[in-house]
C-alpha cells in the first residue's frame, strides 16, 4: 500500500474525482452494471476506474460475486473519506453559485411526518419568500434513523427530541440545536361529546375511542404514564398510527380522541374545528430540534434555511404550562 510520503507523486496526482464518484455509485447500486446505467457509461469504463483506484492504492476495494459488488474493509474507508471530499466539493460549487445569485441553492431536509405536516410548512413559506428560486428537498426520516444525515445524503434533520432522538442516544458526530419546546395535548373534534366540556378527568374518557401511536413511541408513553398515575388501565384504542393526517381527519369527522403535539393542533385547529381538551398530562419536555453533522461545512443557503427555522420557531414555543399535581 502507498505510504504517506508518496502522496504527491503516487496518489495526489492520480486519484480522480470521477473515479471516486464511480466507485461510490457502484457501492450504492450494488453492482457495476447498475452503476454503469446510472452514470451513462459502459461497464468496462466503470471496471477500469475501480481498477485504477485499486492499482493506485495497492489494495482490493471491491469483492465481486454473482450477487453483485460489495466494498472491502479498504473500500469502506475510501467510501467514507471520499464521500466527505465529494460533499465538500459540492458545497463549494453551491457556495460559488450562491455568491453569484443569493436567491438560488438546494436544501435537503429529513423529518418525520409530524414535523413535515405542521412545523415545516411555515418555515418553508418564510424561506421561499426570501429565496424564491431555491429548491427544498424533503425526505421522510423515521424516528431514530439518522443514517441519511451521517451519509451526507441530506443537510439536516428536524425532529422531536434532544439527545434522546427517537428513544435512542444519537451519535457524537452530530450537533443538536433546540428550536422550540412543544408539548402533547389531548384533542377531539366537534362530533365528540367532550368537545365543549370545561373540565375532564382521565377517568371520564378512559372508555372513549382513542387513536394512539404504537407502544414505545413518545406520546404513547406519556398517555400510559398519565393513566397509570391515576391508577387507571390504558384507554380503549381503536387505531394505532403515527400518521398525523389520519388522526386529524378522523377526530374531525368522528367521535374519536387522540393526542397531538400542540404545534400540530395549532395548524389544524381552525381548519378542522379541533380543540385541545382540558385534560392534564404529565409535563415532560418535548423539544423540536435541528440536527446537523459536526465538522461539515453547510452551504450559505442551508444556513439561511436554518435562520428561517429559528425565526419561525420563536413564535411556536409551546412550553408546558404549570399543571396541578396528580
Amino acid at each position: 500500500m502507498a505510504k504517506a510520503s508518496s502522496w504527491e507523486t503516487r496518489i495526489g496526482r492520480r486519484i480522480r474525482l470521477h473515479d471516486l464518484h464511480a466507485f461510490a455509485t457502484v457501492i450504492q447500486s450494488g453492482s457495476i452494471s447498475k452503476a454503469a446505467v446510472k452514470l451513462g457509461v459502459t461497464q468496462s469504463a466503470i471496471s477500469q476506474m475501480v481498477a485504477d483506484l485499486e492499482a493506485t492504492l495497492g489494495v482490493r476495494l471491491l469483492d465481486r460475486s454473482a450477487r453483485g459488488a460489495a466494498s472491502t474493509v479498504f473500500g469502506e474507508v475510501l467510501l467514507r473519506r471520499g464521500r466527505a471530499a465529494l460533499d465538500e466539493l459540492r458545497h463549494g460549487v453551491e457556495e460559488i453559485s450562491f455568491l453569484c445569485d443569493q436567491t438560488t441553492g438546494q436544501v435537503r431536509v429529513g423529518c418525520p411526518e409530524s414535523i413535515s405536516s405542521a412545523v415545516l410548512p411555515p418555515i418553508a413559506n418564510l424561506f421561499f419568500r426570501q429565496h424564491p428560486s431555491a429548491v427544498l428537498d424533503v425526505d421522510h426520516v423515521n424516528l431514530g434513523q439518522l443514517s441519511p444525515l451521517l451519509d451526507r445524503k441530506i443537510d439536516l434533520v428536524i425532529a422531536r427530541g434532544g439527545r434522546g432522538f427517537g428513544g435512542q442516544e444519537i451519535p457524537d458526530e452530530v450537533d443538536v440545536r433546540t428550536l422550540f419546546e412543544d408539548e402533547l395535548v389531548v384533542a377531539a373534534g366537534p362530533n365528540s361529546r367532550w368537545f365543549n366540556r370545561r373540565k375532564i378527568e382521565l377517568a371520564d374518557i378512559v372508555h372513549e375511542r382513542w387513536i394512539l401511536t404504537e407502544p414505545g413511541i413518545w406520546n404513547h408513553l406519556v398517555v400510559a404514564e398519565a393513566f397509570a398515575a391515576h391508577g387507571l388501565e390504558m384507554p380503549n384504542v381503536s387505531m394505532r398510527t403515527l400518521s398525523v393526517h389520519m388522526r386529524t381527519q378522523l377526530i374531525a369527522t368522528g367521535d374519536f380522541i387522540t393526542t397531538l403535539p400542540r404545534s400540530v393542533l395549532r395548524l389544524y385547529a381552525e381548519r378542522f374545528s379541533l380543540k385541545a381538551l382540558p385534560v392534564d398530562l404529565p409535563a415532560r419536555p418535548w423539544p423540536v430540534s435541528i440536527i446537523t453533522l459536526k465538522h461539515r461545512s453547510l452551504s450559505p443557503i442551508v444556513q439561511r434555511f436554518i435562520r428561517c427555522a429559528e425565526d419561525v420557531a420563536n413564535g411556536m414555543d409551546a412550553r408546558p404550562r404549570s399543571r396541578k399535581s396528580s
